[in-house]
């Protein structure tokens, strides 16, 4: 039962990182490629749950490669 909840909560991270660094103000860092990568592995109190979305974020953030350079040049 508890591998089952895991693996629930798991699908439910799924591309966490990439949506809420786009859609949320203030939460990404905005205007850089891989956003989601990012906030994934910033320096807070979740990222021991967060590194659990961090191969689906990759691949989100590799999907939305060209839209982000479209809107770049970043730093």
């Amino acid at each position: 039962m508890r591998i089952l909840i895991v693996v629930i909560m798991a699908l439910m991270l799924t591309g966490c990182g990439s949506i809420i660094s786009r859609t949320i103000p203030g939460q990404g860092h905005g205007n850089q490629y891989y956003p989601g990568v990012q906030w994934d592995v910033r320096d807070s109190a979740w990222r021991y749950v967060t590194i659990l979305d961090l191969p689906f974020s990759l691949v989100f953030d590799t999907l939305l490669l060209p839209i982000d350079a479209q809107h770049g040049p970043y730093e």
